[in-house]
This record gives C-alpha cells, sequence and structure tokens, in this order.
C-alpha cells in the first residue's frame, strides 16, 4: 500500500504502531521520526514503515570517547582476538592499535593503491581462524593499464606484525574503468569460511548498467572461496553469458554489508545517489534494481533513468533515507553489554554526519535514532569491540569508542 510519506496521519499511525511494538522490543516510547528536512524527491514508498519510522532513543547513559585522534584516513577497522584493532588507511597502510588504541604497529609493503577520488586501500577482514593462521583480506583500487579496479588480496600478518607475507591478489573486479568513484569493497565471511564481497558499480553512466549485466563483476555482491573461486552451486552457476560468483546484483554503491548473527541473513546498505539511500536484505539471485528503480534523483535533480521505484522482478529496500544520509558502513550490535542494543544495526553516515541505530523487528525497521550528532564526523567504519563497546574510525582520523557509562 502507497502512503503519503509527509501527512500528519502518517506519522501518527507510524508512531503508534512502534509504541505498541515497543514492550517486545525493549524500545523507549516513540517520538517523531528523526529526519525533519525535506526530501530530494517526492517519491512515495512501497508500504507503511519503509522510511521515516518512529524515533526512538537509547535509555542507557553512554560514555562517548575519542581514543585516537591521529589516524591517517581510515577506512576500515577489524578487532583482533587480543582485543586490539588493524585498520586500513587510505593511501596504502595498515596500523595496528593496542585496546586502548594506541599505536603499536605500522603495516607497508603492501600493492600500490590509487588513492584518489574513492579509491585506495579500503576493507580489511581477518579469516575466522585468524588466532591460528594469521590471514587477512583486503581490498583496495588498483591502477591498470587502461583504468582502476577492485580487487581483493590475502595474506599472512607477519610475527613481527609490520608486513603481510605471501600477498596474493584473489580477485579483480572487471572491467577497469577510468572513473574514480564508487568502489563498493566490504569483505564478510560466511558461516562455511567463505567470502561475500560488494563491488561498486563505478558511476559513471556510461557503465553504471552494468550492475545489471551477470557478465560484469560491478554492482554485485560475488560469493567467493578463499582464493577468489566461485562457491560451488551459486544462484547463476551454469547460465549462459553469466559469472558464477555473483550472488546478487542491481547494486550502486554497497559501502556496508554485515551478516545478521541472529538470522544469519546477509545485510546491506547502499550508498544512493541524490536520496535513495538503501537497506537491503541480500538473498541469492535476486535483482536489487539500480539504475532501473531508486529513490533517490541525479545530483542535478532530474529523475534516474524512468524515474520508478518499483518493477516486478525488482527487489524493495527493507529501508531507505531521503534526503541521504550517505551509509559508509554498517554493523551489528551482539553484545549484552547495552542490552537494549543487541541486535540492532548500526549505520555510519557520512554526509548525514552521525550514527544511525535501527531497531529490527522480523526484519523490518521498526525504530531509528541518531548518535553523535553535532560532532562534524563521517563515520567510515565500525566494528564491536571484545569489551562490548562500539567503535568507529572517521575521515577525521578518529577512533570512537561509545561504551555504557
Amino acid at each position: 500500500m502507497s502512503i503519503n510519506l509527509f501527512s500528519n496521519k502518517t506519522l501518527g499511525i507510524l508512531v503508534a504502531g512502534l509504541a505498541l511494538n515497543c514492550a517486545n522490543i525493549a524500545c523507549v516510547s516513540a517520538q517523531n521520526p528523526v529526519e525533519t528536512n525535506e526530501p530530494s524527491a517526492d517519491y512515495k514508498p512501497a508500504f507503511a514503515g519503509q522510511t521515516r519510522i518512529a524515533g526512538i532513543k537509547t535509555k542507557t547513559l553512554l560514555n562517548i570517547t575519542v581514543i585516537n585522534e591521529k589516524l591517517e584516513n581510515p577506512w576500515a577497522i577489524s578487532v583482533l582476538p587480543n582485543g586490539g584493532f588493524l585498520i586500513t588507511q587510505k593511501q596504502g597502510t595498515m596500523v595496528i592499535l593496542t585496546p586502548d588504541g594506541k599505536l603499536s604497529k605500522k603495516i607497508t609493503g603492501l600493492p600500490k593503491v590509487d588513492p584518489s577520488g574513492q579509491g585506495g586501500l579500503l576493507d580489511v577482514t581477518l579469516d575466522p581462524n585468524f588466532a591460528k593462521n594469521r590471514m587477512i583480506y583486503w581490498a583496495y583500487s588498483e591502477p591498470q593499464d587502461k583504468g582502476i579496479l577492485l580487487a581483493i588480496a590475502k595474506g599472512k600478518l607477519a610475527a613481527n606484525e609490520t608486513s603481510i607475507e605471501n600477498q596474493t591478489i584473489i580477485y579483480r573486479a572487471t572491467p577497469a574503468y577510468t572513473g574514480k568513484l564508487q568502489y563498493g569493497s566490504r569483505i564478510v565471511f560466511d558461516k562455511n569460511g567463505n567470502l561475500f564481497v560488494s563491488t561498486g558499480e563505478r558511476s559513471g553512466n556510461d557503465i553504471r548498467i552494468q550492475a545489471q549485466y551477470l557478465n560484469s563483476s560491478l554492482g554485485k555482491i560475488l560469493h567467493l572461496t578463499t582464493d577468489g573461486n566461485a562457491v560451488a552451486n551459486g544462484p547463476f552457476a551454469g547460465k549462459t553469458d553469466a559469472r558464477p560468483e555473483i550472488y546478487a546484483y542491481g547494486l550502486r554503491n554497497p559501502d556496508g554489508l554485515a551478516i545478521n548473527p541472529s538470522t544469519g541473513d546477509l545485510w546491506e546498505a547502499e550508498f544512493g545517489p541524490k536520496g535513495g539511500d538503501e537497506v537491503n536484505i541480500i538473498k541469492p539471485g535476486k535483482n536489487y534494481g539500480w539504475p532501473i528503480i531508486t529513490y533517490g534523483t541525479e545530483y542535478s535533480g532530474k529523475k534516474v533513468g524512468d524515474g520508478i521505484q518499483q518493477k516486478e522482478g525488482m527487489e524493495q529496500p527493507v529501508y531507505y533515507w531521503n534526503p541521504s544520509i550517505s551509509p559508509g558502513c554498517i554493523a551489528f550490535y551482539n553484545s549484552n553489554s547495552i542490552a537494549e542494543w543487541k541486535g540492532n544495526l548500526f549505520v555510519g553516515g557520512l554526509g548525514g554526519s552521525h550514527i544511525i541505530r535501527l531497531v529490527i523487528k522480523d526484519d523490518k525497521i521498526v525504530g531509528e535514532e541518531r548518535l553523535l550528532e553535532g560532532k562534524g564526523e563521517r563515520f567510515r567504519d565500525m566494528a564491536e569491540g571484545k569489551d562490548g563497546a562500539l567503535y568507529s574510525v572517521t575521515d577525521n582520523g578518529h577512533l570512537y569508542r561509545i561504551a555504557k557509562k
């Protein structure tokens, strides 16, 4: 059912609906939606609660501190077995921090990256057996003779923690392209020890349609073995003119990727055009619509394509934002330290300059909160620490610790 997104009646229904559910999801009384600005496109959602859901507020008193403010354009953060952190830096280095945020080691000698635009050294993920094998996997923008592409590499963290041994590129997202935007590039391990990798469609009007092409790596969620091969029996295995590693397609710039620990589902946050930032549950073989359907517009204000938001055979987002919050990352919170946050999805806003907390019930968003507003930060990546705190790196070079007071 379509609804008028901005009517007082609709907002009242949404707020009341959330209030009725609060007893089951441990939230406080519902408030007005946190977004109060006018949308950049006056499109109607496909269902009630798809956008501008009622606001909520954390009851737990929080202690928010910056434990490092000297990082150099950090892009991704992974938590080490000892509670410390492995962090990538956009220009091409990694650093290791102690659990309290102090610089411990700097890792150099990594492959050459193209750090211009939105490129550089991007995501990093630890092997599930890292404590034994010390293997890590990372993504970066690799310069080529005819452009730049997203590369996925692996290697062993040396005992001295200043280099990566036996570095191997396991996958290249082709075709290469001369543009310097929208690489996507999050890496997540599944329960079987294989990789989910997100790839951007590289932004340009001349290439974005490849998000719909099954013979292209761009604008996809890929399912790869640790050697970079297609996981067997994928949704497009054996299909003519389709890459067997493709798990899902029709994505713009999937900068957030995480597995819901309570359901095992793969969730994705997508950096939309002007408006139309999305959260999706990724299912095998599904088409998420870009650039055919979107709740956003071109940056010029013109419609994207035919200006449609729904089409048969294309998935609707679980939730979207308009105007943009520019999601750079997502993380599920699974600790009991802040009990009311358990099972919630956190979204790092870049242009929005805040962290968003989303409460989920039956795979629907039922409440939204904004945290750390007014800090002037672009929250690039987040991770739950061994201590139950939520950690986030920002483009300003800061590492935040958000914990129970």
